[in-house]
């Protein structure tokens, strides 16, 4: 998980901290990469999913709400639409756990 501007909010232990905070850093970009493309041949909105398929793997990056971003490296035996679905549930559910307003009385 990555702020809008880059910055590392949550990575896996998998992945050395050095190594995230400059992928968070790249993600950002291509967000923003993907904004001004959006601008210039769709609606002008944020896209919702930006992927770059490279030897030996993918990266997708989705939005996550409040403006974060969760991002995704995998190797290249994956089906991508798959992985898409599964990010899109993550964010649903960390929607749902932590973006959450909570309920009004009175």
């Amino acid at each position: 998980m990555l702020s809008s501007d880059g910055l590392l909010k949550v990575r896996t232990d998998h992945t050395p901290a050095e190594t995230a905070e400059k992928l968070a850093a790249a993600c950002a970009g291509l967000a923003s990469l993907g904004h001004g493309i959006s601008k210039e041949f769709g609606s002008g909105t944020t896209p919702r999913q930006v992927m770059v398929e490279f030897e030996g793997g993918f990266l997708f990056v989705r939005g996550a709400g409040d403006g974060s971003r969760l991002a995704m490296v995998t190797q290249g035996a994956i089906d991508p639409s798959l992985i898409a679905q599964q990010m899109q549930a993550q964010v649903l559910l960390i929607g749902e756990r932590t973006l959450g307003t909570p309920t009004r009385t009175g």
